[in-house]
């Protein structure tokens, strides 16, 4: 048997792009028409833009039926990667001519990430206790625009969750079986019964590339899709993002500019590494930014005087909270200088990671001397000395060198 006659599912066997298209489509045969309105939510990134061009040309080329109602919702971070951010933009321009419906979804203004951090005075994120942007910038605004798009009827959510290679295993694709009486090989269908909203019921998500390999991605992204038969889409900028032609072979992912959750600045680095994209150089310097803002001299604490509750003591009575106001000013100056520097250098339009909006936000809540709830700012900052430490169980430590502050 020669590698040509190799079943789909032999053992070993590698879905080739054809065949992955095919999967696909029988996956949104097989559901897409149970529900009236086709919700795609697409962040911007390589495997969504993928998903969401995808669809559209097989719409528009008859292989699958037409929805009677399509949206498409666009989940803007307003953290993304110019290079992402850009193509994003394209796209959208192309689904406005072709009269696709489409939202720009944002989280609301006090929410947004830099509002959130610079006017409320929240803490940037980390990885331990305090990972909050995420949901608060992208899952929340895409669910509640989601359950907007209902009206009276039923919705499928597209997305693209992709589970790759080891979705074909021992003869099946294991990973493709779906939920909820879906079969093999049609794509991971799971109705969801939300508990709000009125809403129960009423939306299913489909995930039809789930089968993809990412080197099929990266082939529709960078050869198919940009050809005037397969629709004229501008995806081949999105490689860019991932790292260009080694993108493919790290398996490249994204995340937001200067992410306080990440360790290293490997997209960002990976599009310095273009001449084009020399401009954003700047952006380096979001990620010590950041940093600083979460050491404890930019930081209130609480003194631990206030630790009865409810008649409870809390679990960190001496905790640091957020950021004092000169941080936050300074931080604010030091972002929009950086968004300065790039736009004065690039050529690709305006770059905004604070937008005029949001600036005037940021001040109002500062001038309005906004804290978090539990917060008054007359708490010491994090790195005043205290002469005693309290722990979550009511133990006290004095200082047992007296009450002075040491010089």
């Amino acid at each position: 048997m020669t590698a040509r006659d190799l079943h789909l599912f032999e053992a070993g066997a590698r879905l080739q792009m054809n065949e992955s298209i095919e999967l696909t489509i029988q996956s949104l045969q097989a559901y897409a028409g149970q529900h009236e309105h086709l919700v795609i939510a697409w962040s911007g990134g390589k495997d969504s833009t993928a998903t969401l061009t995808l669809i559209c040309w097989l719409i528009e080329t008859g292989r699958i039926a037409r929805p009677k109602r399509m949206t498409v919702l666009y989940a803007d971070t307003r953290q993304e990667l110019p290079p992402l951010a850009i193509a994003a933009q394209e796209i959208m321009d192309q689904l406005a001519e072709r009269g696709i419906d489409f939202r720009v979804v944002r989280a609301a203004l006090d929410k947004r990430f830099l509002v959130y951090i610079l006017g409320r005075g929240v803490p940037p994120p980390n990885n331990n206790t305090l990972r909050w942007c995420t949901r608060q910038i992208k899952v929340d605004p895409m669910a509640e625009a989601i359950a907007e798009t209902l009206g009276d009827g039923t919705a499928l959510t597209i997305t693209g969750v992709r589970q790759g290679e080891s979705a074909i295993r021992d003869r099946r694709i294991e990973m493709s079986c779906g939920k909820d009486g879906a079969e093999c090989g049609q794509g991971w269908y799971q109705q969801i019964l939300p508990e709000s909203k009125g809403i129960r019921g009423r939306i299913a998500t489909l995930a039809p590339i789930l089968h993809w390999r990412v080197c099929h991605v990266w082939e529709w992204l960078r050869h198919w899709a940009p050809q005037d038969e397969f629709g004229g889409w501008p995806t081949e900028i999105i490689a860019d993002a991932y790292g260009g032609d080694e993108a493919e072979e790290i398996n490249a992912r994204t995340g937001c500019i200067g992410c306080p959750l990440a360790q290293e600045e490997k997209a960002l680095d990976s599009i310095l590494a273009i001449p084009k994209w020399a401009h954003l150089a700047p952006l380096h310097e979001l990620k010590p930014i950041y940093r600083w803002l979460r050491e404890p001299a930019q930081r209130l604490r609480k003194s631990g005087i206030e630790r009865l509750k409810n008649g409870e003591i809390g679990k960190n009575p001496q905790r640091m909270g957020p950021l004092t106001f000169k941080a936050r000013l300074t931080a604010l100056d030091q972002i929009l200088n950086i968004q300065r520097r790039v736009n004065a250098e690039g050529n690709r339009g305006m770059f905004e990671l604070i937008d005029a909006e949001e600036e005037a936000r940021i001040r109002q809540l500062i001038s309005n001397e906004t804290w978090p709830d539990g917060w008054d700012g007359t708490e010491p900052t994090a790195d005043t000395w205290l002469p005693v430490t309290i722990y979550g169980n009511g133990a006290e430590q004095h200082d047992l060198f007296g009450l002075e502050e040491p010089a």
